[in-house]
């Protein structure tokens, strides 16, 4: 099918590239089905999470491995009726302002995939992280 991207345009995706998130993005309840676009020239530690349902609705996740030596996210019990069994992968949705230097990710309820049941869910952690966390600033960065 082709749907079309608020950044890519119209792109053509399988039924199979579709993941339904069980527990919507907070503030984005009605939107549950997106697909995970990237461009090849900026890498792979960073994802476009577009919804099919909204064109204009898209989201940039980034890979928060390597962002604080503190976080290490563990699911809460019970998060494998929302996701089915399975590993995960974890990304944390980013806020890019016009100055790119004060963008800023949200560790406190990042984003859980499962590739294997095409399932996601947003989960808050029960961890004390930063809903704003400034990886870019000083003394931030473990990169």
């Amino acid at each position: 099918m082709v749907i079309k991207t608020r950044d890519f345009g119209e792109v053509e995706i399988s039924e199979t590239e579709v993941y339904h998130f069980t527990q919507p993005l907070f503030g984005f309840e009605e939107y549950t089905d997106f697909v995970i676009l990237h461009d090849e020239e900026i890498g792979e530690n960073i994802i476009w999470l577009q919804s099919v349902q909204e064109p204009g609705l898209c989201f940039i996740l980034m890979d928060p491995s390597g962002m604080s030596a503190t976080f290490a996210p563990e699911l809460p019990a019970g998060s494998d009726k929302l996701l089915g069994e399975g590993d995960c992968l974890c990304w944390v949705v980013a806020v890019v302002p016009q100055n790119f230097r004060d963008t800023s990710v949200n560790l406190k309820s990042p984003v859980f995939i499962n590739t294997k049941t095409h399932l996601a869910a947003q989960i808050m952690l029960e961890k004390d992280y930063p809903v704003r966390f400034f990886f870019l600033k000083e003394g931030n960065c473990q990169c």
